[in-house]
């Protein structure tokens, strides 16, 4: 209907924006109140109920929406009355508003032209190499059409959240990719999936192929068709550095350059924050740290910033910093759930178990998509050895985060601590199906098929670890563990040039360490080489003077070196080809002093043997439980060895003290 004031009617709009761009809301209310009265338009009515949303009258904004029956009139105003009731927590009357019905007729899917888009640039204009024009001209829509596509995308969005607040995560995903599909720029739906760890890296990959990015709305005016296609080039590769850091590290390296060379983001904290993520999946925590450090430094309220950074603080055990980021967050954001991570972070690094499992618990209620909470959590009865709590709060997550193999892999290593080897498998093959691009999961993997004497898939397994490591670039010292796991494996599969290749590696890059020093003495002694294993054995006690395993493996190096040296002199004099009266002479007296000193050892050992003899008799009639010092087997649950007691002698004790070392 046409107003007759329409000079008053452009008057009021204007005032009632400029109160809204200065963020006046009662300013913008009041103003706003008067023009529906002087319209009766329904677009002023919208307006004024979006106002009182911003102002935070969210039951005022619904109200004056059912008052003007605007909710059934179009998208745009049943979106506002959903969310208005999802800021309510009336998810159950919000997702009754929206429907359960899926708009597929909107969808802008493409996948046949989407399969061949190439994440590499060519141009300095932003093209990638491989894509194609689209079949759909964006443009052919309306702008009334294009904003119904909006809201309707953004409706999915809102079942997603009314899904996932009554633990429909299934649901709530697909509602999430279906708000993608209608609108590839619904943003919120995106982040939701990537950051609650909806879908796994492989599923991520696929679900980004079938995307029509070419369905982004270019600026009107422009004839170049790299300037059309531009805009969804952009969009792309800024998905792109959200994604997985496991499944694609090169796509994800190429979008971050282009990014920073292209258009100014060098700098830009969601691309600092993405390149730390993956610095950190590297296991490169001092070059993670450097960055979320910069970036808190300009910006202490990015709060998705704090998981990386206090995950890198925690493995560089900086408590003092971890004490007061958690001091500061405690003051000044009490309200939010990171700062609740931080404390139970700290009280975690310094070993206050309880206190850590309280913060971590109300981070989580606080917040209970908030995933990093719920690992913590689960960390701290692993870290009591409650193994199974532990695996009661690792198998939430894994529930609420079905995208991420983590849950899977720590359910996995709680199972091997537990040495049920099966369950253990199982699990992480669960977490391999996820992800099979995780050195530390491979390593996992490899260490239980080793316990299981599957040797050469252990070995086979941990290549495949190194071969990843060394692909993404992470730091070799990160892998030490995997690299000994490795030479161990091929040890028992007696490779033994291979094996003492992998253990040098270790000592070059890790430096002296008289576990694997006393690995490689062991080798030497399987050879038949007592006197280089003597030498090896003496590195080992420079490193660790007070290391029985290699003070036990001397003693025999040095018995072995003896006895050689002495069978060697009977050998030579014995020998005709040496030649004459003189050596057969000297042979005969080797011989002699030899069978006395063997006749001297048999006495020695009579004696000694007999001594044993009535020192167990005496032990057995004193002690029922038998003896429980150093000639009794304990398996550490992580640190490998057999598991189970019993006795053993130097051999037994040389083979367990090299089982295998999980630090990996």
């Amino acid at each position: 209907m046409a107003s007759s004031q329409p000079n008053m009617e452009r008057f009021l709009r204007d005032w009632r924006q400029d109160a809204l761009n200065k963020a006046q809301y009662d300013a913008a209310i009041f103003i706003g109140d008067k023009l529906l009265a002087l319209t009766k338009d329904d677009k002023d009515a919208f307006w004024l109920a979006q106002v009182h949303f911003n102002a935070g009258n969210y039951t005022r904004s619904h109200d004056l929406l059912i008052s003007h029956n605007l909710i059934g009139s179009n998208p745009s105003c049943r979106y506002l009355a959903a969310h208005c009731l999802i800021r309510q927590n009336n998810f159950a009357e919000a997702l009754a508003l929206l429907g359960e019905a899926t708009p597929t007729h909107l969808f802008t899917t493409n996948a046949n032209a989407n399969a061949k888009r190439k994440t590499s640039r060519t141009t300095t204009r932003g093209t990638r190499a491989g894509s194609k024009a689209p079949e759909r001209q964006p443009d052919e829509v309306s702008e009334e059409e294009w904003s119904i596509r909006r809201y309707e995308a953004g409706m999915c969005y809102l079942r997603g959240l009314c899904y996932a607040k009554e633990n429909a995560f299934d649901r709530a995903k697909e509602a999430y990719k279906n708000a993608l599909r209608i609108d590839v720029q619904c943003y919120e739906a995106f982040t939701q999936l990537v950051r609650n760890s909806l879908m796994s890296p492989d599923e991520e990959d696929e679900f980004m192929q079938s995307l029509d990015f070419g369905s982004v709305r270019a600026p009107k005016g422009g004839d170049d068709p790299e300037l059309q296609t531009e805009p969804g080039d952009y969009v792309h590769m800024l998905y792109q550095t959200q994604l997985s850091k496991y499944r694609n590290p090169r796509a994800f390296n190429v979008a971050v350059d282009s990014l920073s060379t292209h258009y100014g983001l060098a700098d830009n904290p969601d691309i600092l924050l993405a390149r730390a993520e993956q610095l950190y999946t590297q296991c490169r925590f001092k070059d993670a740290l450097a960055i979320t450090t910069m970036i808190l430094k300009e910006d202490r309220s990015n709060f998705p910033a704090y998981p990386v950074h206090l995950a890198c603080l925690y493995e560089l055990k900086q408590t003092n910093e971890l004490f007061l980021v958690a001091h500061d967050l405690a003051d000044n954001y009490p309200d939010k759930a990171c700062t609740w991570l931080a404390v139970g972070t700290y009280y975690l690094a310094t070993s206050k178990i309880a206190d850590a499992r309280r913060y971590f618990s109300k981070s989580s209620m606080m917040d209970a998509t908030f995933g990093p909470a719920w690992i913590g959590f689960a960390h701290t009865f692993a870290a009591e050895g409650e193994h199974d709590q532990a695996i009661t709060a690792y198998s939430t997550a894994a529930r609420l985060f079905t995208g991420t193999h983590l849950p899977h892999l720590f359910l996995g290593m709680q199972n091997h601590a537990m040495n049920n080897m099966t369950a253990a498998e199982e699990f992480l093959k669960s977490a391999f199906s996820l992800c099979r691009t995780d050195p530390l999961l491979l390593n996992e993997m490899g260490i239980v098929l080793y316990h299981q004497d599957r040797l050469k898939e252990a070995t086979r397994l941990f290549r495949q670890a190194l071969r990843v490591a060394d692909d993404t670039g992470a730091d070799p010292h990160a892998w030490l563990g995997v690299r000994t796991n490795l030479a161990h494996a091929y040890r028992r599969l007696r490779l033994f040039d291979e094996a003492l290749a992998e253990f040098d590696a270790v000592l070059r890059d890790g430096g002296k360490d008289a576990a694997v020093l006393c690995a490689k003495a062991l080798i030497r002694l399987d050879q038949g080489r007592p006197d280089d294993a003597a030498r090896v054995l003496h590195e080992a006690l420079a490193v660790n003077p007070q290391d029985p395993i290699a003070t036990e493996l001397l003693n025999k190096a040095l018995e072995e070196s003896s006895a050689g040296g002495l069978m060697g002199a009977l050998r030579a004099g014995l020998d005709p080809a040496d030649g004459g009266e003189e050596v057969e002479d000297v042979g005969i007296a080797e011989m002699e002093r030899f069978e006395l000193e063997l006749e001297e050892k048999k006495a020695a050992a009579r004696a000694r043997l007999e001594r044993r003899t009535r020192g167990r008799a005496a032990a057995t009639s004193s002690s029922s439980s038998g003896d429980k010092g150093k000639g009794v087997m304990r398996g550490n649950a992580r640190g490998g060895g057999r598991r189970g007691g019993g006795g053993y002698g130097a051999d037994e004790k040389a083979e367990s003290m090299m089982e295998m070392s999980d630090d990996g």
